[in-house]
């Protein structure tokens, strides 16, 4: 893991809370503010940071001499995903250790350059995946994603009591999908409930770090491959994002003490 700095957990315990997008978008804030930003997706069986990204089909990673993945660049970023190994179509049947042997092999083989964060898009769960995670390199924090739903709630607590068993420091919470915002109309309803980052942030300590709404544009500039704060970066959506990615910088220097880190390589 020489070249990495700080490693970054995105999780959520449960699927379909825009993990994935928020991980894309935060890693490009940062690189906005400045940082040198990678993104492995850590989801082998879905993985979605190829197209997010921008990345077309087909194109693979070179190896150095000494057997190592050079990141794939996009948007200024560093990228690793098993998506770049193989055809996005294919079903990955695999049994949990050829799984956590695939996400090693990207975690440890890929020849970073010079990072300040490494943002690890987590899979669902509370698994192999995250528990090789922690025992294998040092992470500085996770930033957990919940909708404001109770039952996404359920899962989000799952993982941040995970992390707690394994030492990991929680960065904070982001509440995707708060409030939908009618761009026609401009009416806005909760349609996912009302305060569930507050409470869940509450009941651990720790604070939110952004709400994000519930709109069709984040989700059709992710799914085109230019997410939003590369695409709009004006936007409401891009200054929360900004704002987020500041707090975790933050978080993550003020836990620099105490906390695990990866250092540069001399």
């Amino acid at each position: 893991m020489d070249g990495v700095k700080h490693i970054v957990a995105v999780a959520s315990g449960k699927g379909g809370v825009g993990k994935s997008t928020v991980t894309v978008n935060l890693a490009l804030a940062l690189s906005a503010q400045g940082y040198r930003v990678g993104v492995l997706d850590a989801d082998i069986y879905g993985p979605s940071q190829a197209q997010m990204l921008g990345v077309k089909e087909g194109v693979r990673p070179q190896a150095t001499q000494d057997n190592k993945f050079l990141p794939l660049e996009a948007h200024g970023l560093q990228a690793m995903s098993m998506a770049f190994m193989v055809n996005t179509r294919e079903a990955m049947v695999w049994r949990g250790p050829m799984v956590v042997g695939a996400f090693q092999q990207m975690l440890t083989q890929t020849q970073w350059d010079n990072l300040d964060f490494l943002l690890i898009d987590m899979p669902p769960g509370t698994g192999d995946i995250q528990l090789t995670l922690a025992q294998k390199v040092p992470v500085a924090g996770a930033v957990i994603v919940t909708t404001p739903q109770d039952i996404a709630l359920l899962d989000a607590r799952k993982g941040i009591e995970m992390f707690r068993k394994v030492n990991v420091p929680v960065l904070g919470v982001v509440e995707n999908m708060s409030l939908y915002h009618c761009e026609n109309c401009g009416h806005e309803a909760a349609i996912f409930g009302t305060g569930g980052g507050e409470r869940i942030a509450e009941e651990y300590q720790t604070s939110v770090l952004g709400r994000l709404p519930l709109t069709l544009s984040i989700r059709e500039l992710a799914d085109s491959g230019r997410p939003s704060v590369i695409a709009e970066p004006d936007s409401s959506v891009s200054q929360t994002f900004a704002e987020i990615a500041k707090q975790v910088a933050h978080a993550v220097s003020a836990n620099k003490s105490s906390g695990p880190t990866i250092s540069f390589s001399e």
